[in-house]
């Protein structure tokens, strides 16, 4: 017999993706349609992306795909790291391809990694799974010529948070992508857009990303002078705190202020996973053990290490 109980909602279950069937083909209502669904809206990755998917990422500069991944996947990946970080501390490992690796501490004392480039080159799970045929769509957002940049930029990224007195990164300061391109090509950056899969429960009271809707379409002014890079952490009135269960995938506008806010818990409690996919349509410049660390990441580098002994 089925008790009353038995009825009752699941509270921590996420909302159902939004249904697109009627706006598959009707180009003209879909940025009305878009304008109508909240931030929060939650989307389903099918075949190919939607009108209304477009729409939206237009005009917000994101968008949330419903558990493109498992739950059992997700644990995968996720268990895969401590496999991963094995293998870099029995190397040695301080740099990839010219990028630093990140290992703070962990609440036990120990190394824990936190930030590594290229991670699908240490782990066939993470090569296999990121080139699985159900990303495809997401690949084609990008471009048609877009391709798995896995050995290019700074590969498969995987984070991981962590807020205890060792971490290096408890969270992450206010930021854009497209500052590199602007020093470096003195021009406005093209769009650009990160592919992130997200391995958590991660509640707006937990922390994790949070970004400003509709800041992708800012000017230079506000590109470069609206936040302090990396220093600004204080919340802003107009952010947006992305919801995520295992196995979400996100885009976002690169060129979109954002952010991942500290989780207020310490220890184990606060550990968040997240793992970034590049695409990339531009010539072919793959990375290796000879490629020097740029200077703008070595400043980074430094700056991280000074805040985390100070903490």
């Amino acid at each position: 017999m089925v008790q009353p109980a038995d009825l009752a909602p699941d509270l921590d279950a996420p909302p159902p993706p939004v249904d697109e069937a009627a706006w598959l083909d009707l180009d003209p209502p879909a940025a009305e349609a878009a304008a109508a669904l909240p931030l929060s809206a939650r989307f389903t990755l099918r075949d190919r992306i939607t009108p209304v998917q477009h729409a939206f990422l237009a005009r917000n500069g994101f968008l949330v795909y419903d558990r493109v991944a498992t739950a059992d996947e997700a644990a995968a990946l996720r268990d895969e790291v401590d496999h991963i970080q094995a293998r870099l501390l029995a190397e040695g490992r301080t740099r990839v391809n010219g990028i630093p690796v990140w290992f703070g501490t962990d609440p036990d004392g120990q190394p824990y990694l936190q930030r590594l480039a290229f991670t699908s080159l240490f782990s066939d799970l993470y090569a296999r799974f990121v080139r699985d045929p159900r990303f495809e769509p997401v690949r084609l957002l990008i471009g048609p010529d877009a391709r798995l940049g896995d050995r290019e930029k700074d590969g498969v990224v995987l984070n991981r948070y962590l807020r205890t007195e060792g971490s290096l990164r408890p969270g992450l300061g206010w930021h854009t992508d497209g500052l590199r391109d602007v020093f470096y090509n003195w021009r406005m950056p093209l769009p650009q857009l990160n592919v992130g899969l997200h391995l958590d429960r991660i509640r707006p009271e937990d922390g994790g990303l949070r970004l400003i809707p509709g800041s992708h379409r800012q000017g230079l002014w506000s590109l470069l002078f609206r936040k302090v890079y990396f220093v600004s952490q204080a919340p802003d009135p107009d952010e947006l705190a992305v919801e995520t269960w295992p196995g979400d995938l996100t885009v976002h506008d690169g060129n979109a202020w954002h952010r991942v806010q500290a989780s207020p818990k310490t220890g184990w409690d606060s550990v968040r996973h997240s793992v970034y996919v590049p695409y990339v349509t531009d010539a072919y410049q793959p990375k290796d053990d000879d490629t020097p660390t740029l200077l703008y990441m070595r400043v980074f580098d430094w700056i991280l290490r000074r805040r985390s002994r100070r903490r």
